[in-house]
């Protein structure tokens, strides 16, 4: 187990901010987790868990501990003629494992393909795209607690899932290390083809002759046609939530703008592109320095070269305060800022 001292945690995140942590230690099985907690390792504070590093900012030097997690394999742990449960690592890349099951034609997660990250990160964030959630495919995952060195079994209903969100990302916030997570695929997929561009392109198909592979590759076209890769544009997704307001409020804004995407949800609330919301306000495409708001899609932030995580964090905030300005709307942010 190799630890590092002061590392520079540049190619660790897709945001490609230049920073460094006081140490840095890859943690490749659940031993090495069981080897840490038993050398008072993880008492460190503060301590930061790190997958691929797609979905935070880092607006400083991190003076504590970061865990890179390198957990990888998979297996099956069971089949049937309607369903494959299949238990796969934290460690391994989440587009890769999407690839994979489309090729073998295992339906729940082809919506979500590229979105970048590692597989542990998925059920914290209940990564979606495209009208699915992961947590909608999550049969149960396993996690070693770093306060007593157990590990623990959740099912889908302790996880307490919420949009975009996890029992993982609130009230347990930084006490669990996901090490690996099992998923319910269907050998009989039930396509879901909401998202209307999709409906758009499948439109004179009949549904039950539509593969995953097909669903798959046109959300691909779809997302490289609108979303930079990271790899060539640093960034880390979609900056902002789309916020969920009171129906009223929605309402008094779509009087002034009829055209303005809307979306009914439970309890009297409407669910509003946060996107769109940025684009009104005349942000698309817009750059100071090296960060910038990509001219493709509005919710995308992006790193132009060496612009700071206080750069980004502080154009960010811009961003949020002319929204609240023109429609009275905050935006909260998706990417974690550190």
């Amino acid at each position: 187990m190799l630890i590092s001292e002061n590392f520079c945690l540049k190619p660790f995140t897709t945001l490609g901010v230049e920073v460094r942590t006081r140490q840095f230690i890859v943690v490749a099985s659940v031993s090495d987790l069981k080897e840490l907690f038993a050398e008072g390792f993880l008492k460190t504070k503060p301590r930061l868990i790190l997958g691929r590093g797609s979905n935070i900012l880092f607006t400083d030097h991190f003076g504590g501990l970061i865990l890179s997690c390198q957990i990888r394999g998979k297996e099956v742990v069971e089949e049937t003629d309607d369903h494959l449960l299949l238990k796969v690592n934290s460690g391994e890349y989440w587009p890769s494992l999407v690839d994979e099951m489309v090729e073998k034609g295992y339906g729940g997660i082809e919506n979500l393909c590229l979105i970048p990250g590692k597989v542990g990160a998925a059920p914290i964030q209940n990564i979606g795209a495209y009208g699915v959630e992961v947590k909608d495919v999550i049969e149960s995952l396993e996690a070693f607690d770093m306060t007593t060195g157990e590990l623990k079994t959740f099912n889908r209903e302790e996880c307490a899932f919420g949009y975009r969100s996890s029992v993982f990302k609130t009230r347990e916030k930084g006490r669990y290390f996901i090490v690996s997570v099992t998923f319910r695929l269907s050998k009989k997929p039930k396509l879901n083809l909401s998202y209307a561009p999709l409906k758009e392109i499948f439109k004179n198909r009949n549904e039950k002759e539509i593969t995953v592979k097909e669903v798959s590759e046109a959300i691909k076209k779809i997302r490289n046609a609108k979303l930079p890769d990271p790899d060539k544009l640093k960034n880390a997704g979609s900056f902002f939530k789309n916020p969920v307001v009171p129906k009223e409020l929605a309402d008094k804004i779509r009087k002034k703008y009829p055209e303005m995407p809307y979306y009914l949800q439970n309890g009297n609330k409407v669910k509003l592109a946060a996107g769109w919301l940025i684009e009104q306000c005349g942000w698309k495409g817009k750059r100071e320095g090296d960060v910038g708001v990509y001219d493709k899609q509005a919710l995308i932030l992006v790193n132009y070269g060496e612009a700071s995580g206080k750069d980004i964090l502080q154009f960010s905030r811009k961003i949020n305060a002319s929204v609240i300005r023109k429609f009275g709307v905050k935006l909260e942010r998706e990417v974690i800022v550190i």
